[in-house]
């Protein structure tokens, strides 16, 4: 998450057609808010790029130089833990979708949305939110949520239990796939009371973003739950 609004948001951009990153960084040069400070069109450039770099935000492509690397994307997450990664790309097929997510991609943007969708998810992601389709979460947190085991022992749901009321209702609006504006609105709070709600909620259950936020609600059964 963002330490100061005053702070342009580094991107690095990973795709292996030229004109593609050119383009990129056309649209996002006309963005006072952002900079972009690398590119690469391989994988073993990528990788050591984000190592240096540690930008706020990653713009990947799949398969770069024709290489598929299905421990891409968790190499690029290891090699830079506070860099939230945006896929984009041309392809619908839910089952990669879906695998990068679980991979790590916090965003999703398609190639034929518009430039502005793009500054707009570059900025969302960059703020801690997610940029993905509803039916997308939804798919992904049902697989997580089967694949964590049943009987773990019930810590976590004692760390839920350090939450204050307010926090715990974010976290049931967080489940619900509301944005920060919308709790914002829903709760009467300022937009920077959300945020800082949320860097309390993540130390206190030991989430690290907002999809693991996403599966710990919906694993524990407190979308649907009511404030007391």
């Amino acid at each position: 998450m963002p330490t100061s609004v005053n702070c342009p948001i580094r991107i690095v951009l990973l795709d292996d057609h030229v004109l593609v990153r050119a383009g990129l960084r056309h649209i996002l040069g006309n963005q006072q808010r952002m900079e972009v400070v690398g590119e690469a069109g391989s994988i073993r450039d990528g990788l050591e790029l984000v190592s240096n770099l540690k930008p706020d935000i990653i713009l990947l492509e799949l398969n770069l130089s024709g290489q598929a690397d299905s421990e891409f994307i968790p190499s690029l997450c290891m090699a830079s833990a506070d860099s939230r990664i945006i896929l984009v790309t041309g392809t619908s097929d839910a089952r990669v979708l879906q695998k990068v997510v679980e991979d790590g991609v916090v965003g999703v943007v398609f190639k034929s949305q518009s430039p502005e969708v793009l500054v707009k998810a570059i900025e969302k992601v960059w703020d801690g939110e997610v940029w993905l389709e509803r039916s997308l979460i939804a798919n992904v947190l049902t697989r997580l949520s089967r694949n964590q085991p049943l009987n773990q022992p019930d810590p976590e749901l004692e760390n839920f239990s350090r939450l204050s009321d307010r926090e715990k209702e974010v976290v049931r609006l967080i489940g619900k796939g509301l944005k920060n504006k919308r709790i914002s609105t829903e709760l009467c709070i300022s937009e920077t009371t959300v945020r800082h709600h949320l860097t309390s909620i993540y130390n206190k259950l030991g989430v690290s973003d907002r999809l693991e936020l996403l599966v710990y609600a919906h694993r524990y059964g407190l979308v649907a739950a009511h404030k007391k």
